[in-house]
């Protein structure tokens, strides 16, 4: 039976707190490779683990943060330079992705933006609640509460037989046990232990909605440094670089 592999690049906040790496995760299965998130660090991830940066095809964007979404110049770099690439590359996030992309390369390599990449962009526009199929990838985002203007979104990914479900970055919503049932990895953020924030997730409210939880493996991600000093009282799985899961 396929199932999909699933490397852990970056499981920091954005603050890189105990000098992990911000939000990227390697999605592979049914011959097609999806980069959740795309942080800062992304890249560097990728070449520290030995992986090919070039054998990614989507790239799906849970929100326009800078420490899910600012290691994009950088791998347009490596794709322009290092590893030259002519096939598409495909981008999918939420509403104004595409606009939010062309600045962030214009602010960080503003005389590259004057020439084109010798690669084609797709962009694909992720609504919350609308069913997206890309080529072997299934995807159902759906809002969270991070954002009061933009959309953040969590996403339920079906690759290679197996049901991912990411939050991205978010406050408690009873929308994460909906999405969570009959999944086989919930990859959940956890940024906080003492400290209760409306657009962020601590480990208590974790800890007490965790049996209503419907999935076969649940890891804990991008993680501050108050999770980090108490990792002895968490029996959840803590992610790190490096990880890897055969989902």
């Amino acid at each position: 039976m396929s199932a999909a592999r699933v490397t852990f690049l970056g499981t920091g906040d954005a603050f890189s707190a105990g000098g992990h790496f911000q939000s990227a995760y390697l999605v592979e299965g049914d011959g097609t490779a999806v980069l959740l998130d795309c942080g800062a660090s992304a890249l560097t991830a990728l070449k520290r683990l030995g992986l090919d940066a070039g054998g990614i095809d989507t790239i799906v964007l849970s929100h326009l943060h800078g420490d899910h979404f600012a290691g994009l110049p950088f791998l347009f770099l490596e794709y322009k330079y290092q590893q030259p690439r002519q096939r598409p590359l495909r981008i999918a996030g939420p509403p104004g992705t595409e606009e939010r992309v062309a600045q962030l390369f214009g602010a960080t390599y503003r005389e590259l933006v004057k020439q084109p990449l010798p690669f084609p962009l797709e962009f694909v526009e992720l609504q919350p609640d609308v069913h997206t199929e890309l080529g072997a990838v299934r995807l159902d985002p759906f809002r969270v509460p991070h954002q009061e203007q933009d959309i953040s979104l969590g996403v339920r990914l079906g690759v290679a037989g197996s049901s991912i479900l990411y939050s991205g970055d978010t406050g408690w919503t009873d929308t994460l046990v909906r999405h969570s049932q009959d999944t086989d990895l919930f990859v959940c953020e956890c940024s906080f232990f003492e400290t209760r924030m409306a657009m962020h997730l601590d480990y208590p409210r974790i800890a007490e909605n965790r049996h209503r939880f419907g999935t076969r493996r649940l890891v804990l991600t991008h993680l501050g440094e108050e999770v980090l000093a108490r990792r002895a009282e968490i029996p959840e799985e803590l992610a790190t670089e490096g990880l890897v899961i055969e989902a």
